[in-house]
């Protein structure tokens, strides 16, 4: 795929800045009293493959003016070496704007993983992209990358708005577009008509389709496969029939992929995944994984991926590395993976787990 050259970030991505709390020690959160706090949105956690090998992300996203909130997560984006621009509005009063929390725990053994969302009055639910110098950032500036993903296309119908003008931005600007389609049915609940066409917009200025197949079934209206059946075998046989058929209707996307995952118990899940690149089909069988936290697997993987396009491998290293990725996400407690080293990615794809001196 041909990236544009000279960019000053390699990828850009509009994004509603939250916090995440989480028990310590796999407890769940109804009878926990002291929490892990990390800063979070599932499209920074993207940015941090990228970022953390040495290149400059850009986050779009919006404050709350003076809050504590707002200063720490701005102090963990510094950190993570991914740069951010955007408005900052007054609070405007006990019941104004905030910043989301989104509280969870890991899970143990049988006893899944809990996540509770608490948004209302979430800032970044008015992102517009007026709030942005656009003319700036992707015809001077440059942008390799600009990612979408669906959390933020659907928080709103502001941000709805605002991720299909940068998407059409960005592909008029000559950046490539990646877009993760990340179906969740409470956002979409009762404005269904309204974001399969915003979608269907944003997906006919992508390069890059990330999305399991209830994803492009819910999210752009396809139908599935005629042929049910059960097993992997069958699961990513009806990926391929119902990729094709999307490749018809949006011609310009080049990449498609999607994780595979089997969930074991809390502790333990397979992981593999899938791509096409032209006419290349490229399966990851699942594999074994240890579990510490699994929220940020698919982003991991959707990072290790784009990281690999920006490095201009060949598609079959691109979804090896994102399988890793993965894998190291949710090897961590933060819901992003912050690999050292191409090296130790690469280690975990090998499975080699050594110690290194």
């Amino acid at each position: 795929m041909k990236l544009r050259e000279n960019c000053k970030y390699a990828i850009a991505c509009p994004t509603s800045m939250g916090v995440r709390i989480t028990p310590p020690d796999r407890m769940a959160v109804q009878n926990s009293n002291m929490f892990y706090m990390q800063a979070t949105s599932a499209e920074t956690n993207v940015l941090n493959i990228t970022s953390s090998l040495g290149r400059e992300c850009l986050a779009l996203t919006k404050f709350v003016e003076g809050s504590p909130v707002a200063q720490f997560i701005q102090g963990e984006l510094r950190k993570r070496n991914i740069r951010y621009e955007g408005k900052t509005v007054p609070q405007g009063g006990p019941w104004g704007f905030r910043h989301q929390f989104n509280i969870a725990d890991s899970g143990f053994g049988s006893r899944a993983p809990r996540v509770w969302n608490d948004r209302a009055g979430e800032v970044g639910r008015t992102l517009s992209a007026d709030d942005f110098d656009l003319d700036r950032i992707f015809d001077e500036e440059g942008v390799e990358i600009l990612h979408i993903s669906g959390l933020i296309a659907a928080m709103s119908e502001d941000t709805t708005r605002c991720c299909v003008a940068l998407a059409k931005k960005a592909s008029e600007a000559g950046s490539l577009v990646s877009f993760d389609l990340n179906y969740r049915a409470t956002f979409w609940k009762g404005r269904e008509e309204e974001l399969r066409q915003a979608f269907s917009e944003i997906a006919s200025c992508a390069d890059i389709l990330v999305g399991n197949e209830e994803d492009f079934q819910l999210c752009l209206g396809f139908t599935g496969p005629e042929a049910g059946g059960k097993g992997l075998a069958a699961k990513i046989e009806n990926f391929k029939q119902m990729i094709l058929k999307v490749r018809e209707q949006y011609p310009n996307a080049r990449v498609f992929a999607t994780t595979l995952r089997e969930v074991v118990s809390a502790n333990t899940h397979l992981w593999g995944c899938i791509g096409l690149f032209g006419d290349e089909w490229v399966v990851e069988e699942p594999r074994e994984i240890q579990i510490l936290d699994r929220i940020g697997g698919g982003d991991g993987f959707t990072g290790g991926l784009l990281y690999g396009i920006l490095q201009g491998w060949e598609f079959e290293r691109c979804l090896h590395f994102g399988w890793a990725t993965g894998v190291l996400a949710v090897s961590s407690l933060n819901d992003y993976a912050e690999p050292a080293d191409e090296k130790q990615v690469w280690d975990i794809y090998a499975g080699n787990a050594r110690v290194q001196r």
